[in-house]
């Protein structure tokens, strides 16, 4: 096999196994979605499916002699020694040891960034959950127990009256 038909198949049977077919399938809302999102997936897995059986397999030898025996080990032999001659380049990688830190800085800064956004989320789902339970009980709720969740408002209040400070 070749070393770029290698890494090729190499990198769309890890995709294959990475892609969370199921969980996108449940994001989806609509049938014409759904039926887009079954398109993919079958021509993603034809399009795998045939680079792992094209680019996993070597070539087969040329038999040299069936073809001597038919037209003569004079041309065919000019063939083989052609043949023979050529060689294909090997596959230099010269991107990947550039970028890959690069890439590897940038998955540290994402594990951060997700890390931030998750302690966020929950500040915010628990300030969510306060309002709607201050909003609930707001018809009913004394100015006590407003204070009582807020204490940094008492304390300014109580500060703007002990100053008499009324706003003007």
């Amino acid at each position: 096999m070749s070393g770029a038909g290698k890494k090729i198949a190499d990198v769309a049977f890890k995709a294959s196994r990475t892609i969370d077919w199921d969980g996108m399938a449940k994001v989806l809302v609509t049938d014409e979605a759904r039926r887009e999102f079954s398109n993919l997936r079958r021509a993603f897995d034809e399009v795998n499916t045939q680079l792992q059986t094209k680019f996993s397999q070597e070539p087969e030898p040329i038999d040299w002699d069936f073809y001597r025996k038919g037209i003569g080990s004079g041309i065919v032999d000019m063939y083989k020694e052609a043949y023979d001659s050529v060689e294909i380049p090997k596959f230099v990688d010269t991107v990947t040891p550039e970028y890959k830190p690069k890439f590897d800085a940038l998955l540290v800064e994402l594990k951060e960034a997700e890390q931030k956004s998750l302690k966020e989320s929950e500040r915010l789902e628990k300030e969510i959950a306060d309002v709607q339970e201050i909003s609930k009980k707001l018809s009913t709720m004394t100015a006590d127990e407003y204070f009582e969740k807020h204490p940094e408002l008492k304390k300014k209040f109580d500060d703007e009256i002990r100053n008499d400070y009324w706003g003007y």
